[in-house]
């Protein structure tokens, strides 16, 4: 269908039409949302390498992903994607594995114009080698950052949510709180042992122990449970420093015996939805997933439409989601 039509069907004129397509400020939200329910309901699909021509710009967008099976990850792109199409841009996947020869094969397509900007979910540990390669170009770091680079950043207070969940755990009356952390080449996974770390100091309890986990899976965290559970004495509470990884955590216990929570509490980390199915339903630190790609394409597009617009550091909020398991 033709422009012509589309703005036919909405009661609009093609010149409100076209400004729709290219987000010119100027349209009334009513109006807009009319001339996109025409587009829509007549599959109208524009010419994307006649606007690039015309504009300089994709109206795509790059989301660089290190782990596409965490779940974590693919609800942060849900809210990504669904942000970007609010404001007619696309995105395109990239599930980098944090090696940095891939990634920078994808960051090519930056110079190429084949997208207008970047959102990276990538390990802070290779964040500065990127940073190299982007340039100048629109960049947006979510939920991992580097705060010495020079580009936006949303995530959220992850030490603040760690000190908080140990002490939860504390004031359950739980004395020998153990820690499942996973890749030390992320930053959420310092800052949540930091803030572990402190509680424990700050609580003034002389039990501490950490197990570091493989990768993210069901499996990494029955092994790190398992070596947990050889110390003198075992924990008594154990805080995961993802959902995925207390599923483990929970079904080996379960497996050896124990009673969850009476013999062993288990907190996770993230708020994926299928925890509260659990058996029992997990007690988790939900972070705002949906939130945190949602925001990633606004301060993104604020940077492609303004070159110049400061760099803003954006912290949402998280809640303690408090379940059978603890």
């Amino acid at each position: 269908m033709s422009i012509e039509k589309v703005a036919q069907l909405a009661g609009v004129s093609k010149a409100t039409v076209s400004r729709v397509l290219n987000q010119h400020p100027g349209v009334k939200p009513a109006t807009r949302q009319k001339v996109l329910s025409a587009i829509s309901a007549s599959a109208y699909q524009p010419n994307l390498l006649a606007r690039q021509l015309r504009t300089s710009q994709s109206h795509m967008l790059m989301v660089l992903i290190s782990d596409i099976t965490n779940p974590f990850c693919s609800r942060v792109v849900q809210g990504i994607e669904a942000e970007a199409e609010i404001h007619g841009y696309h995105i395109l996947l990239c599930h980098s594995a944090s090696q940095l020869q891939r990634e920078a094969a994808y960051l090519a397509l930056l110079t190429g114009k084949v997208v207008d900007g970047v959102i990276t979910m990538d390990a802070a540990a290779g964040l500065q080698d990127l940073n190299t390669i982007i340039g100048n170009a629109p960049w947006v770091q979510c939920s991992e950052f580097d705060p010495l680079i020079q580009a936006s950043s949303v995530t959220i207070d992850h030490l603040g949510a760690a000190r908080d969940t140990v002490h939860y755990l504390a004031g359950k009356g739980r004395k020998r709180i153990g820690l499942v952390n996973g890749d030390m080449r992320y930053l959420y996974s310092h800052h949540r042992e930091k803030g572990y770390r402190q509680a424990i100091e700050e609580l003034g309890l002389d039990w501490m122990g950490v197990a570091y986990a493989e990768n993210i899976s069901c499996e990494a965290g029955s092994k790190a449970l398992r070596e947990l559970m050889t110390k003198p004495e075992p924990p008594d509470a154990v805080f995961a420093v993802s959902d995925v990884l207390a599923v483990g955590v929970i079904h080996t216990a379960l497996e050896a015996g124990f009673r969850i929570p009476e013999d062993l509490a288990v907190v996770g980390f993230d708020g994926i939805p299928f925890t509260s199915s659990l058996n029992p339903p997990l007690t988790t630190i939900e972070q705002p997933m949906y939130q945190l790609g949602a925001r990633s394409v606004q301060l993104l597009l604020e940077k492609i439409r303004h070159p110049r617009a400061p760099i803003i550091r954006e912290v949402l909020p998280w809640k303690r989601v408090e379940r059978a398991s603890s």
